[in-house]
């Protein structure tokens, strides 16, 4: 028996509505998949905007035709709370506070725009993604009208965590993709760490055999390339903001299908 679809699952929410929010919501999904921080973020922002239409459908009985942006949307959020007694906390308080939140983060953390600082899209797309992955539990739970097990199932898909490119185990990384090449996986290892990893550490990592030629071969090169900082002294290699950018753009986090 196939799991129900979170369209089966929000089968009582007008299709105006829901049919928009399952598009953004799996679209986002397939950025944050791609690597793609900045639009993980964009599709948040929309993705809140359909939320609320449903929360604000549920709380006063009347369901907009298809998705519309409030003019005040922190405003418009706390005024469902006045529905609360009657039509309970979840979609008239607990939803859209965390709605409110997102939103806030997607209009002004510069998302889309050129900035000094060193870059939180990254970290943005990670809060975004578990946001929006609660909020569905959240409408699967209360619109839900399969049987308990069911919902209970879809509930658990949404949630689940999203598969990335590195696996770990304790002090064990591994990427899970055998056809990148030595210097790629490095690049990959060191931006999934986010800090200074021995040179020792990496080559058990990459399992790359020979470790003159892994110094020589692998870390010098990237290191020339400015994309690591190799501090062959105290043996430890740290990737720099270049190479973060690279990594972002040229698909490597991107898993084959």
């Amino acid at each position: 028996m196939s799991l129900p679809s979170l369209k089966d699952a929000l089968k009582t929410i007008p299709d105006g509505l829901r049919d928009p929010l399952i598009e953004e919501f799996e679209q986002a999904l397939d950025e944050y998949r791609a690597a793609d921080w900045e639009k993980v973020g964009l599709k948040a922002g929309k993705f809140c905007e359909i939320a609320y239409c449903i929360c604000a459908g549920h709380a006063t009985g009347t369901y907009a035709i298809s998705p519309s942006k409030p003019g005040n949307f922190p405003q418009a959020c706390r005024d469902l709370e006045q529905y609360n007694g009657a039509k309970g906390r979840s979609l008239c308080m607990q939803v859209p506070k965390a709605l409110t939140a997102l939103y806030e983060l997607r209009n002004n953390r510069a998302i889309g725009h050129v900035s000094a600082e060193i870059s939180a899209n990254h970290m943005d797309a990670e809060f975004f993604l578990r946001g929006m992955k609660w909020v569905m539990g959240e409408l699967v739970r209360n619109y839900s009208q399969l049987p308990l097990a069911d919902s209970h199932a879809v509930v658990e898909a949404v949630t689940a965590r999203t598969f990335q490119i590195v696996w770990s185990s304790g002090d064990v990384r591994r990427v899970l993709e055998p056809a990148r090449t030595s210097g790629q996986k490095v690049l990959i290892l060191l931006y999934a760490e986010s800090k200074k990893v021995s040179a020792a550490q990496l080559q058990s990592w990459v399992d790359y055999k020979n470790g003159t030629d892994f110094r020589r071969k692998v870390l010098r090169d990237l290191h020339n390339k400015v994309l690591v900082n190799f501090d062959e002294i105290g043996g430890t290699v740290q990737i720099l903001q270049t190479g973060q950018a690279h990594v972002e753009k040229s698909g490597l986090l991107v898993m084959k299908k």
